[in-house]
């Protein structure tokens, strides 16, 4: 664009050219942080810090309907976010910038008596997890009841990801008190060469993995993997994601869901392979109680933990859920940095 320098004499003209030139300082100094853009092609890793604080920051502010537990966020195609959380028959909210949440009714306003044989006619599903792929949204829950092992995880699709829409899949791995293992907690992880796998686990003997047939979202074959445990202690919630030459399993230490009380706190470990073997920060094997920690509680922020990552416009987030002083449980939103070793941080 050409201007002349008449038109660049006329008041209205200046104010309007010292208004973007002091916009672009602003945008660039990282003074003015609007929503992130939908058209926005690649996130802006170049801006990610490497540096962590030096303690743990609060979450992020957050607005609205932030009342969640176990809470998973995708970003949408057509812009906002969309969360689902444990809740009757899942819970939805929605997001138009990351801030502000509203309820946006539930999975299954219906019902979902499929799940009841694992519930103990209980409608309360549990630890959802959300992704966006091939044009719909693909949600993996649990079915469980609390302390037993005796559980289930099926599949839904939508591809509007709106209350009713969506399409019960059914099964894709149950549990019985027989197992060593607890199916619920899943996450779908689609690794470099496009292979769709599902982690999950809860106690018992840790975190486990199973491939997926990526037409069905179904498993591939019989195959049960072990990638992480504490012989027996609390870990549970696994996330995979990869960022640069890893895969990182994110997952939860020690107590839930004792309100203020909880001592849940995040961990991570990685590899150069989705299937394993991991290790933190030390070398010691996921698969022998390693773990680094990440996140934990501070101040009036008690037991943060059941994670969920994904990538924006603007960094790589980290949602969870924490509780407050009088134990309610809320929604935790952090951006991830990592450090010169390759290590995430949250900022």
């Amino acid at each position: 664009m050409t201007t002349s320098f008449a038109s660049v004499q006329n008041p209205s003209t200046l104010r309007r050219l010292a208004l973007i030139s002091l916009s672009v300082v602003l945008v660039v100094a990282g003074i003015v942080q609007g929503p992130p853009s939908a058209s926005t092609a690649a996130p802006r890793v170049a801006a990610t810090p490497t540096t962590p604080p030096g303690s743990y920051p609060g979450p992020g502010r957050v607005t609205g309907d932030v009342g969640v537990h176990d809470p998973t966020v995708v970003l949408r195609p057509g812009g906002g976010y969309l969360l689902a959380h444990t809740g009757d028959n899942i819970a939805l909210k929605t997001s138009t910038d990351r801030i502000a949440f509203r309820n946006a009714g539930t999975v299954f306003p219906g019902g979902a008596p499929w799940t009841t044989t694992y519930t103990g006619g209980s409608r309360n599903l549990w630890a959802p997890d959300l992704s966006y792929r091939d044009g719909r949204y693909w949600l993996y829950y649990s079915a469980s009841t609390f302390g037993s092992n005796r559980s289930a995880i099926f599949l839904a699709t939508s591809t509007t990801g709106a209350s009713g829409s969506w399409t019960n899949q059914g099964l894709v791995i149950e549990s019985r008190t027989s197992d060593d293992f607890n199916a619920i907690d899943p996450n779908l992880v689609v690794d470099a060469s496009g292979r769709w796998w599902l982690s999950f686990g809860s106690f018992w003997s840790g975190i486990k993995m199973v491939s997926l047939n990526p037409a069905t979202g179904k498993r591939a074959d019989t195959t049960v993997r072990s990638i992480a445990g504490r012989n027996g202690g609390a870990i549970e919630a696994p996330v995979i994601v990869r960022h640069g030459a890893y895969y990182y399993l994110w997952v939860s230490f020690d107590r839930c869901c004792q309100g203020a009380a909880s001592t849940y706190r995040v961990m991570v470990g990685r590899s150069t392979s989705v299937t394993g073997p991991y290790v933190d920060r030390n070398g010691v094997a996921m698969t022998a109680g390693g773990g680094t920690q990440v996140l934990a509680g501070h101040g009036s922020i008690h037991g943060p933990g059941h994670q969920a990552v994904f990538t924006d416009t603007d960094a790589e987030v980290l949602v969870y859920h924490y509780y407050a002083d009088n134990g309610t449980s809320l929604l935790g939103v952090n951006l991830l940095g990592y450090d010169n070793a390759g290590w995430p941080f949250v900022y």
